[in-house]
Order: C-alpha cells, then structure tokens, then sequence
C-alpha cells in the first residue's frame, strides 16, 4: 500500500514538475505584457494573460486537493458584469485586474513555482526512479561507465568492479524505500508551498467575507420584498378577489330574498362556493409561506410529503438525528421544492432520489435525476435564486450536470441540529 502510494506520488511529481514550464512561459509574457502598458499594447495583452495566470494557477488549486487534499480557496475580486466595451472597458478592466492583491501574489507564486516548486516537484520524483538505477548498474550497465570514464560514483557508492556494481543493488532499494515514504510528504510539501502564496490573506479573507456577506443582505432583502410582494398579488387576485365578489353576492341576496327566494338560494349557494374556494387558497398561501408539515414534524418528513407531490416518481432517503433551526430548515425546504420542480419540468427525468443528512456540521441535501442533463446555474435560471437562498445562510450550490445526464445538484448549509423532539 506504502509502495502503490509512493509511486502514484512519484508520477505526479514528475507531471506537476512540468507544469514549472507553463510557470516560466506565464511570468515572462505577463512581465513584459505589463511593462508595455505605457506604450498602450499592455493594455490589450495583459487582461487575458493574467485570465491565463488564474487558470493556471487556478489548475494547481485543483490538483492539490485532488492529490494531497490541500485546499486551496480562491481569493479574486469579482470583475463587475456590466463592463463597457471598447478600448475605455479594456483599460478599466486592466486597471481592475492590477488592482486586485490576488494578480501580485499569483505573478510571486509564479517564480516560486519555477523554482522552489519544480525542486520540490522533482524530488519527489527522482527518488524511486534513482533507486532503481541501482538495479540497471549491478545487471552489467556498470562496465561500459567505468571503462569510458573510470570510478561512477552511484550516491556515496564508488562504483569500479562488479563487486561494488552488485552493492549498488542495496542502496537502490534504500531510495525505493526512501522514496515510497518521500514522495507523498514532497508533493504535499509542493502543494503547501503554493498555497502559502495563493491562498487569500486574512486581510483578503476578510475583504471577501464582507463582500460575501454584504451580497447576501441584499439578496435577503431582495427575497423578502419579492415574497411580499407574492403574497400581496396572490391575495389581491386570489382570496381577496372572491371575497369581495361574495360579499357583493350577499347584498343582492338581500335585495331578492322577499322577492325571488329561487334567486336568492342560488346567490347563496355561489357564495358558499366562493367562500371555499377562498378558504382553499389561503390554505395554499398559508402552505406556500410555511408549510405545516415542515413545523409540526420536520425537514425529513416535508421533503417525503414534496416528493409524493411530484409527477415524477422520487426515492427518499432522509438521515437526520434532529432538527436545524427554522430558518435554515425553511430554506433548506424550499430549494428542495425549486430543484426537484425545476427537474420534473425541464429535465425529461424519468426517476429522481433525494438525498438528506447531517453530518460533520453540515446539512447535506443531493437531487438526483436521469434526465437530459445540460442544467447550469444562470442569472436568470432558478437554480440561481435557489445559490441566493443558501447563500444568506453560508450555504452553498454544486451541480453537475454532462449532456445527456445525469444530473446532480448538491446542497450544503453549515448548521448544527437540535435534540429530535425538541419543542418549536
């Protein structure tokens, strides 16, 4: 197991010590892009080296968490969408990109990388493969070496006759050795490295989570008002609308009812209607606000009630041990609701799962379908507004979705749960 591990780690040492290549060939483009902005033409080159830069390094945040589970966040500045075009928005978007702290810490971590880095990198490579040069010199390769250029020396082994070309077979398995339990510890020493440069300071830390958190207010704001404003609509062209059209059938009843009783009985038995239709949909705004099911028994069996509703059929699978706070349940509840909506109306889904549970701290919620696939996060879309409401509560929003399926969208809300029959 140490061994399968040493060499996996081996080869993708030698692979990351490559990538210092695209680090030189970055730094130097970018540099010289740079210093020709006085002349006008850095300000054309620069905004989509500095894109490549990212991507680059951007590549390396995803290999170390893939490969030595180093996690590596992203510190940018978001460029604001609404950029005018033409030469007067490729200098403001210039000038943004240079402004942003992460552009500079990116340009160090490139010398680092072409250097310290790829040392690192390398490292972890060549030592199993040393090793096994100690192999190749006992099996005879060691004769022509010595004749042409006399005594190889092999590490601290000189090398002269077959005796000492024998011994170089010992130290060889000393470096696989060596390199079994090196290499693992030099590649995540490599990613650590480029992490001390590309993760966000605490000043950047604190910068994005004031960023953060000012964007979510203004998407809760924003949500509150849009929910209203439902509420509002609903009622007037609702509930309100047969209210005041029975109280309306009321006072004709009391004109006709001396005079045409027949009349009289209809109107009333139209208004009885009208009152239960009325009644029904405050139910349904009522639902629509807070469902019952979610307060008096819990997320688990009101995404079960949700799922019965769907035109699609949906496996559930709910482990939770207790209850989040209502906020974070409610919320939790509706973006349910819009994904699974979303996929039985656009997706073509045959069969949907849902899955819920807790653990590490964290409500986990995945929505499985075998749709067509092709589901991305837009403005517009309502995944988006789905991102929105996770996003007041530090939540966040995964989908992975290829042609043709399937599709997968992942929820996740930092919370903690209260004792499963805790009162509300």
């Amino acid at each position: 197991m140490r061994a399968r591990k040493g060499l996996t780690a081996c080869v993708r040492g030698f692979a990351v010590s490559w990538l210092a290549l695209v680090s030189i060939t970055l730094s130097v483009l970018t540099i010289v892009s740079i210093s020709l902005i006085p002349l006008g033409i850095g300000v054309f080159s620069t905004p989509p080296l500095i894109r490549a830069v990212r991507a680059h390094a951007n590549r390396r945040r995803l290999l170390a968490a893939a490969w030595s589970d180093v996690r590596i966040q992203l510190p940018y500045r978001p460029l604001p969408a609404d950029r005018r075009s033409g030469i007067t928005g490729q200098v403001e978007l210039c000038t943004l990109l240079l402004k942003d702290p992460a552009t500079w810490r990116d340009l160090l971590w490139l010398q680092v990388d072409m250097t310290a880095g790829y040392t690192i990198a390398l490292l972890a490579f060549a030592l199993m493969p040393y090793g096994l040069e100690g192999f190749v010199l006992a099996a005879g390769v060691w004769r022509p070496i010595v004749d042409a250029s006399g005594t190889y020396w092999y590490a601290f082994l000189p090398i002269d006759s077959l005796t000492t070309a024998l011994l170089a077979v010992p130290v060889g398995v000393g470096f696989i050795a060596l390199g079994s339990v090196l290499s693992p510890v030099l590649l995540r020493g490599h990613f650590l490295l480029a992490r001390s440069f590309l993760d966000p300071t605490p000043h950047m830390a604190l910068e994005q989570r004031v960023r953060q958190l000012t964007e979510t207010r203004h998407d809760a704001v924003d949500t509150s008002a849009a929910e209203l404003r439902r509420i509002e609509r609903d009622l007037h062209d609702g509930a309100q609308a047969r209210l005041v059209a029975m109280g309306m059938s009321l006072g004709t009843v009391e004109a006709l009812i001396e005079k045409d009783p027949a009349k009289a009985r209809e109107l009333l038995a139209a208004a009885r209607t009208n009152s239960a239709e009325a009644l029904t949909e405050l139910r349904d705004l009522v639902r629509g606000i807070h469902p019952p099911v979610l307060a008096e028994r819990g997320l688990g069996d009101a995404v079960r009630a949700l799922a019965l509703r769907m035109a699609v059929p949906v496996e559930v699978d709910v482990d939770l041990t207790g209850r989040p706070d209502e906020p974070v349940e409610s919320a939790a509840y509706f973006a349910v609701s819009e994904v699974l909506t979303n996929a039985a109306k656009h997706a073509g889904a045959s069969r949907m799962w849902l899955d819920v549970h807790h653990q590490d701290g964290m409500l986990r919620i995945t929505v499985t379908d075998d749709g067509r696939g092709g589901a991305e996060i837009t403005p517009e879309g309502g995944l988006s507004g789905v991102e929105r409401r996770l996003g007041t509560f530090d939540g966040v929003l995964a989908v992975s979705s290829p042609a043709g399926g399937p599709t997968m969208v992942t929820m996740e809300i930092p919370c903690g749960l209260s004792a499963p029959n805790a009162a509300r």
